[in-house]
């Protein structure tokens, strides 16, 4: 093992390139000391984030790289949940359409099929900035997602932007309920606020209680109302995910009606800070 020093020089600015030519293992050490200071036990991990990177190098399901796929996923999902979980994709394909082809209804949302985040909200005229879109979501589409951070299922994605009708009120974004499935069972549901400004997270557990634990952010203090239609949630998120030892599935809830987000194999890359940290080993029980 390289000693530390020679590790922080790994995680300069060109890291990324450097740990993308490097052995997953040793990448996945190189990226998990530079967000957490501290080196992951790969062989006998007992920690949540630990426990995530050995996934990272060992779990091959064949449907994981089908359940992250933004398009994909909604047949996944319709076949098992019915038609009416499933926002509605209004084009997708492997780069954006010429612009006067670009008919779609306001409002509407696209994104790229293969990443964490990379959604860009149309709602009026103005926003309709494509040179700007067209920038973005082509440079998106040109590489993998973090190849350096070894995450198989996503980059076998065959990547394409797709586009969305905009769902909920468009003052404000929908809130979206994450919950955390372990060996087909819901333990946790995270709820993220005020993105924009000071983001930060509350979890509750699936009876909705409020959890003393935060992870990546700030803990949320300030009550959140139990989703309505959060039996339903629960009962979907753990048909969905099966017997997988973790799973992240996301929901909205619109009008009362739960709505299918998207599954996610490892929130913030399975190396998100948990405070208190006692909490990382709460969770890595919960993976057997």
């Amino acid at each position: 093992m390289p000693p530390v020093t020679s590790l922080k020089t790994a995680v300069s600015k060109p890291y990324k390139a450097v740990l993308a030519r490097t052995p997953p293992a040793l990448a996945l050490r190189v990226e998990y000391y530079r967000r957490l200071r501290r080196f992951p036990n790969l062989r006998n991990p007992t920690l949540f984030t630990e426990k995530s990177q050995v996934a990272k190098l060992t779990d091959r399901n064949p449907l994981l790289p089908i359940m992250v796929d933004k398009v994909r996923v909604k047949d996944f999902v319709s076949e098992r949940l019915g038609p009416d979980w499933v926002t509605p994709t209004i084009w997708h394909g492997p780069e954006l359409p010429a612009r006067a082809d670009h008919d779609w209804p306001l409002p509407f949302v696209i994104k790229v099929n293969h990443v964490s985040g990379g959604n860009f909200f149309v709602r009026t005229p103005e926003e309709c900035d494509w040179p700007t879109i067209e920038n973005a979501v082509n440079a998106l589409l040109s590489r993998p997602y973090e190849p350096h951070t070894v995450q198989w299922a996503y980059n076998s994605i065959p990547r394409q932007a797709l586009v969305e009708p905009y769902i909920g009120d468009v003052a404000a974004a929908p809130v979206d309920y994450k919950l955390f499935v372990f060996h087909g069972r819901v333990e946790f549901i995270e709820v993220d606020t005020d993105r924009a400004t000071q983001h930060k997270r509350a979890f509750y557990d699936r009876a909705w209680k409020l959890q003393p634990f935060a992870l990546q952010y700030p803990l949320e203090t300030r009550p959140i109302p139990r989703p309505k239609s959060l039996n339903e949630m629960i009962a979907a998120a753990e048909l969905l995910a099966g017997a997988a030892p973790f799973l992240r599935i996301d929901f909205y809830e619109i009008s009362g009606q739960p709505l299918f987000g998207e599954i996610s194999q490892f929130p913030d890359g399975g190396m998100g800070r948990f405070d208190p940290p006692a909490y990382d080993k709460v969770l890595g029980d919960l993976w057997r």
